[in-house]
Parts: C-alpha cells; structure tokens; sequence
C-alpha cells in the first residue's frame, strides 16, 4: 500500500520501519514542525510536509499517529478530507473521524514504542473499521506487520488502554521510584534488575495474582512497620508504599 503519515514521534517512527520492512510505500510523512517530519522522512527515504500543507499525496491510507488533543479536531486539516483516515489512538472512539471522511478505521499497537530503539518489538495490533470493506483493508494491512492481529471495538480498545497503563505506564513508573530510592539511599539499582526480570518473566507464564509475594500479601506488619519508618524521611515515597501495600492487601483479602 502506498502510504502517508501523520506525525513523526514514537509510533510514526516504528510504523514506518515495519510498514517499510513489510514493502509497503510510505510516501511522505506530515508533521507540525518540518525538523522532526525531515528526521523521520530521511529514515524512510520519502517526503515530507506540514500538518498545513493543501495536500499531503496521493496515498492508500493517511495513518494519523498524533495526540488524541489533535485528533479530536482533525477535520481542519483539509489535507484528510475524503481520504481513507486511520487512527493509532487506544482510547479515541472511531467515529471522531467521520466528520472527515466515510471511510476510516483504527490501528492500534498495543505496545510501549520508542523512536530511539533500533530493534521493533513484537507489536500486537487492536484493528476496526466503519465498514466491512475498510475493516478488511485495515486487518490485512494489520497481518503484513504483525503475528498477532484483533478486531476490537471501542469498548474493548478502552479495555486494552487502560489495562495497558497499569501493566506497563504504572509498573515503569514504579521502577522509577525504585530507582530513585536507590539512588537515595546510595545503593545500586542494578541488584534490582534481576528481580525485575525474573517478575516479566513469570508473568508470560502464570497469573500475576497467583505469583505475588512480599510483605503485603503475607500480612507481615512487623516488616511494613520497618519499612514505612525508614521512607519516613521520604514523604512521596511513603504515600505510594502504602497506598500499593492497602491495594495488595484488599485484593488478597488480608486488611
């Protein structure tokens, strides 16, 4: 397929690798500011413009991979009028584009996408469309780039987001704080780094509520005591402890 795309951050970057790898023609890449669209456009060997141009090619498909603030309000970009419109948006239900177009769908990756990281992961791809014949068209685009395609709608691609920001937004963020504690207390997080590899590892296999350990869910207050009077001297670390070890504790049945 002869393709254009709509933004130039993280999810641009990669589709643009995997369509490019699959031999599909990205045949120009649009963006708000000229400097990251001609970034992207030299990685791909194609074209560039602005989200203002009149016109942003003769494409198959405009892949828009912007935030959803911007696509709420995507018909001012006269460019999309009529054009077969495809949202990466998680959270953003199909028929905020139908005031461009009637045809337009969604193609969702389910994954954490960075511009800066050679390697493309395994990118599982949460798939609709306002018709049959754009759903067919999205889900066979879908198959050329991935192993692991669904039809979901909006209420379950709401489903797959929020899941998505517990599991990977939430669980980085509190790495992060782990980090941070280590480097406050001068000891190495890379001693951490097992620990975490060994919890990504156990949860390809086993359920996450069937593996939890540590001190919340044996109800060990002796040792939560110790360690909420050691984060004493770090009020933001304290709160999340807690409020994570009474979330483990409810869930587990053990208040």
């Amino acid at each position: 397929m002869r393709v254009v795309l709509v933004g130039a951050g993280n999810t641009a970057t990669v589709l643009g690798k995997l369509l490019t790898r699959a031999e599909h023609k990205v045949i120009r890449v649009i963006s708000r500011t000229p400097e990251s669209a001609k970034t992207l456009a030299d990685l791909l060997e194609t074209e560039y413009g602005n989200l203002n141009d009149s016109s942003f090619g003769d494409a198959d498909i405009y892949i828009v991979a912007l935030h959803d603030q911007v696509m709420s309000n995507l018909e001012r970009f006269t460019a999309l009028n009529g054009k077969f419109i495809v949202s990466t948006a998680g959270a953003l239900p199909i028929d905020s584009l139908k005031t461009c177009s009637d045809r337009y769908g969604v193609l969702y990756p389910l994954q954490t996408l960075s511009k800066y990281v050679d390697e493309v992961p395994r990118i599982p791809f949460m798939v609709d469309g306002n018709k049959d014949e754009t759903l067919g068209a999205l889900l066979s685009l879908a198959g050329s780039l991935s192993d692991s395609v669904v039809h979901a709608n909006d209420n379950q691609r709401m489903g797959y987001h929020i899941a998505a920001v517990f599991a990977a937004n939430f669980a980085n963020h509190m790495y992060a704080l782990a980090e941070i504690y280590c480097q406050r207390e001068n000891i190495d997080f890379k001693h951490i780094l097992p620990l975490i590899n060994e919890i990504c590892q156990k949860v390809n296999l086993y359920s996450p509520f069937l593996t939890q350990t540590g001190p919340a869910i044996r109800n060990d207050v002796m040792t939560i005591s110790r360690h909420l009077e050691n984060l004493s001297k770090y009020p933001d670390l304290k709160y999340m402890y807690v409020k994570m070890t009474e979330s483990i504790m409810k869930l587990h049945g053990n208040r």
